[in-house]
């Protein structure tokens, strides 16, 4: 069973938009595959007495102190290296298996992961003991992970208005509504067939932000033909050096395919059509 790593790989648009954000980096070099062969059979008997434990019974220990100062809030974007187990030895998954970290939103991760990465700073490694109440859905019992936070990108903001849009919002025959938060005098207006260049943000209508290309510092290259359909509407809409904010309704989203499910909010800024 692998943690919600489908997380990293399954965001809101093509995998084209997920670039490696340029994170707050550790100081410390962190291991280019962390070790797999997991910790010795006493740490599958439970924390030890020395480990720290959370109100929530979560329970950790420091293996390596961070040498940055941010720690990682629910709406910020993580870099990490992990390995997990389950409580008989028996490997779930390592970021040994990808190569390289993985990279998400801490609040998309299980309770327990999520927890324990807002104790920690940049460049730690922990050790947690996770319960199985706060572990992923469908463990058969308490897990063991260890993880070092290799980065973090702070989120943005939802806006007010993301629950629902406002009675000033334009809305297309096919459901999809949108406000103009900047417009341009004269621009490119993408075609179907067109590639973009874009900033945007990403957030579920209780303000949760899950995608966000200026978190990675750079802004996405995509063709239209392999967004969504409320992206492949809406960005033709719009012109170059526009602003726009949309919500997406689900059957213009993932149409309940996957998650984030339900409707979606977007803020897209059009730079370039390619």
């Amino acid at each position: 069973m692998m943690l919600r790593v489908r997380w990293l790989l399954a965001l809101s648009v093509p995998a084209a938009l997920l670039a490696c954000p340029k994170a707050e980096q550790s100081g410390t070099k962190p291991s280019e595959v962390p070790a797999s062969a997991g910790p010795s059979p006493e740490a599958f008997k439970g924390p030890p007495a020395d480990a720290s434990r959370t109100p929530s019974k979560l329970a950790f220990k420091i293996l390596r102190p961070g040498d940055g100062e941010t720690k990682p809030g629910p709406r910020d974007e993580v870099e990490i290296h992990y390995s997990g187990w389950n409580a008989d030895g028996s490997a779930i998954f390592s970021t040994s298996q990808m190569g390289r970290p993985a990279k998400g939103t801490v609040q998309q991760l299980f309770p327990g992961l999520s927890e324990g990465l807002q104790l920690i700073s940049t460049g730690a490694r922990v050790r947690l003991w996770i319960p199985q109440a706060l572990a992923e859905e469908g463990s058969e019992g308490p897990v063991v992970y260890d993880v070092e936070l290799v980065g973090v990108v702070r989120g943005v903001g939802a806006p007010a208005d993301v629950s629902a849009p406002p009675t000033a919002a334009l809305k297309t025959g096919s459901g999809l509504a949108y406000v103009v938060l900047s417009k341009a005098e004269a621009g490119a207006r993408p075609g179907a067939a067109d590639k973009v260049t874009v900033h945007y943000t990403g957030w579920t209508t209780d303000g949760q932000m899950f995608d966000s290309s200026r978190t990675k510092g750079e802004p996405a290259t995509l063709p239209l033909s392999a967004v969504i359909p409320g992206w492949k509407e809406g960005l033709q809409l719009m012109q170059v050096g526009e602003h726009y904010r949309f919500w997406v309704p689900e059957p213009l989203a993932y149409q309940g395919r996957r998650k984030p499910h339900g409707m979606l909010v977007f803020d897209v800024e059009l730079i370039a059509v390619n």
